[in-house]
């Protein structure tokens, strides 16, 4: 099967100078909620009244003097220009609000036997300066049940399309598990990387580590998750692996599951360190493996950083596996992989299993 990509990552190898990558800045998108009507605000006129009310007879008058100069020389008065809402509509476009970014829609691309649903969609990024497109699985039921799933992130390798992920059988491989129950009903989202062997940092205009924040606020407030740091998880391949321990470690609030496919962690140690705090008190698993005829990720790196996780508090997990840095190796122990990450997600809070909807 094909090859993951050909690009090398300085400092793989133990002798090689460790190549850091820059600090994260993480970036938290707005909220993508409606801007109401202008004026809509429950009580908002309530201090205008309350004051009114304490007008005395004098001011009364006063004020109807002034309306009656007013409308000899103006003209009749509209209720807007009575009881000054135009003024404040005009005071409000005076700061602009920032303007709410479109949320994705998700259109069908395909159903299996099995009931599941792969969705595609796009969206303009505002991390990227350009398009961002995701793919997402539905698991079986999913339209006909009020139930709200966890959710698993995937991030691709250099150059890769999202589909490979599709191609070496995730789609199969997720009905299966979740028909046995070894895994709950979830959604996976296969978020669309760039070209380049740095596609997830943020460098310059490009910042990849944050589109996967995107992403992930774009899909709870798109479709039904339960939107907690114990109801996700974020797995990768090659660079995604990179990808995918970055910002789990860069966001320990976010995910409560990683997992790195034939990867490396350059430059991570001190995030590691830095989240002992966090680890001891929340947790985190993690599932690290190489590949032990890899030539372009060092599979000697694994243990090491698993232990390293292990002594900052996490739960974490390596492996040598036999295989090269290709395809191949990635499905033969997909199933394996979506089984961890699904079994860390069956104890959410307040997650329910699919419910039909009563019927009318």
């Amino acid at each position: 099967m094909e090859s993951l990509g050909e690009w090398s990552w300085p400092g793989l190898r133990a002798e090689a100078v460790e190549s850091l990558p820059p600090s994260w800045v993480p970036t938290f998108p707005p909220r993508l909620e409606p801007i109401g009507p202008a004026g809509a605000t429950p009580g908002r006129w309530q201090p205008a009244r309350a004051r009114s009310r304490r007008l005395g007879t004098g001011a009364l008058l006063s004020a109807l003097a002034a309306l009656c100069a007013m409308l000899a020389l103006n003209g009749p008065l509209s209720l807007e220009r009575l009881v000054g809402v135009r003024t404040a509509r005009v005071a409000e476009q005076a700061v602009p609000a920032p303007a709410a970014r479109p949320v994705p829609t998700l259109r069908a691309v395909s159903h299996d036997a099995a009931g599941s649903s792969i969705d595609a969609a796009g969206y303009p990024s505002a991390a990227l300066h350009g398009q961002g497109s995701f793919l997402a699985y539905l698991p079986a039921g999913y339209v006909d049940t009020t139930s709200h799933y966890p959710v698993l992130y995937l991030l691709t390798g250099n150059d890769q399309p999202n589909t490979t992920f599709l191609r070496i059988g995730l789609q199969a491989e997720l009905d299966r598990l979740i028909a046995r129950h070894k895994v709950p009903p979830l959604i996976a989202v296969m978020i669309q990387g760039g070209s380049g062997s740095n596609n997830w940092r943020n460098q310059g205009a490009r910042r990849y580590e944050s589109y996967i924040l995107e992403v992930q606020e774009l899909i709870d407030l798109t479709l039904p998750t339960v939107a907690a740091r114990n109801a996700r998880a974020i797995v990768g391949d090659s660079m995604g692996g990179y990808g995918a321990m970055n910002v789990a470690l860069a966001n320990p609030y976010r995910f409560s599951v990683v997992e790195s496919w034939l990867s490396f962690f350059n430059g991570l140690g001190g995030a590691v360190r830095a989240d002992r705090p966090i680890f001891s008190r929340l947790g985190l698993r993690a599932f690290v493996y190489g590949g032990e005829s890899d030539h372009i990720a060092n599979p000697d790196e694994d243990a090491p950083f698993a232990a390293a996780l292990r002594a900052s508090g996490a739960d974490a997990r390596s492996a040598i596996y036999p295989g090269e840095h290709n395809l191949e190796t990635l499905e033969a122990h997909l199933s394996s992989m979506l089984a961890f990450a699904g079994r860390s997600l069956t104890d959410v809070a307040g997650l329910r299993a699919p419910v039909a909807r009563a019927s009318r």
